[in-house]
């Protein structure tokens, strides 16, 4: 046990861990917000602007009160209103691209934390867990990988490598112990955010899961067909008749899901876990369609990228950037397609030869 907590505590100091699922998380919530804040800009004015119900007014009444604070309410000017929003847009966007990460990740969060301070009565779970999710990943290294960022560090690395002379001084003492230190602790902050990542969703599972074993609906198997005959969750009404109509299904899709949440926590560390979360991934899917709810239902699919392997996600990659060169060969004029597979069977690095 010593042994294991001495290793556990080395890797958590020595290099960041899951770079593409942070990678991942960055580019959902990036553009779960943008596509949320796209989608309400129609209405913008009566949810956060100054014409809302809910007026700036009140909202700093109850910042006095709860200590919360947003950008929103420092003026009360329409022209400030269209700016902060149009201004949440940009960052939204350039969150997703990974364009400057580490000083657009803290704007980020600071646009998603004003909204939702701003509205605090108009908010769901989904909006709760964005703003998490916003809070967790300033402290993680959420652009090394798939960003912009990541590509100007790789054509910044090449252009030094070319220019550097054969016999490079090493670097000074100092120099090289303050970069080592910057390296550790954005590790250590990295490291710890995914961990908090984790058990956040770890939590959210298993407290879901257990509030609902207290209720007597999920106990009887008719919880989702009380649900189905909400009016307020029915956006379409002849889905939700058709789903009611299947009570056999509906019961053992209630008791699976308690059975997942309660046990979600304790199947991440094995093979298990894949087809939990693509179980988990369709019951995701089915709520935004059948209950209307897809900004929670975006939110808690991008959270569960988290429990992927960096080597699924570089397993991915290979797959897409495999199926993209076969379709540019297809498409590319005067270009045989059976001959090119022949050459690749001659010795080009395919994806299934293991090869990167």
């Amino acid at each position: 046990m010593p042994s294991r907590i001495a290793a556990l505590l080395t890797l958590l100091v020595e290099q960041p861990i899951s770079l593409y699922a942070a990678a991942v998380l960055r580019i959902g919530y990036g553009l779960l917000y943008l596509a949320f804040l796209l989608s309400e800009f129609p209405h913008r004015d009566e949810i956060w602007g100054p014409d809302s119900p809910w007026t700036p007014a009140l909202a700093r009444q109850l910042f006095d009160q709860t200590g919360w604070a947003s950008v929103l309410t420092l003026s009360d000017s329409r022209a400030y209103f269209e700016v902060c929003y149009a201004t949440a847009l940009v960052i939204s966007a350039l969150f997703t691209v990974g364009w400057r990460t580490r000083a657009v990740s803290v704007l980020f969060a600071v646009v998603v934390t004003s909204f939702h301070a701003r509205a605090i009565y108009m908010t769901d779970g989904g909006d709760n867990l964005i703003l998490l999710m916003s809070l967790y990943l300033v402290f993680t290294a959420c652009g090394r990988r798939w960003s912009l960022d990541a590509r100007r560090s790789r054509l910044r690395a090449s252009t030094a490598q070319a220019a550097r002379p054969a016999l490079d001084q090493a670097p000074g003492e100092l120099r090289r112990h303050v970069r080592e230190a910057r390296l550790t602790v954005i590790a250590v902050l990295h490291n710890c955010g995914m961990l908090v990542i984790a058990a956040q969703v770890c939590f959210l599972y298993g407290s879901a899961g257990l509030y609902k074993v207290q209720g007597p609906s999920w106990g009887n198997g008719t919880a989702l067909h009380y649900v189905l005959n909400l009016d307020l969750f029915r956006p379409w009404p002849a889905l939700s008749r058709m789903a009611d109509g299947h009570n056999l299904m509906l019961a053992v899709a209630g008791y699976v899901t308690v059975l997942l949440q309660v046990g979600f926590p304790f199947v991440l560390f094995g093979r298990l876990k894949y087809p939990v979360l693509t179980i988990l991934l369709g019951m995701h899917l089915g709520i935004a369609l059948l209950l209307g709810l897809p900004l929670f239902s975006g939110a808690m699919i991008v959270a569960d990228a988290v429990f992927l392997p960096d080597r699924f996600y570089r397993y991915a990659g290979r797959l897409w950037r495999g199926t993209t060169r076969r379709a540019e060969v297809r498409e590319a004029p005067g270009v045989v397609v059976g001959q090119a597979h022949t050459g690749a069977a001659d010795g080009e690095p395919t994806l299934m030869s293991g090869h990167g």
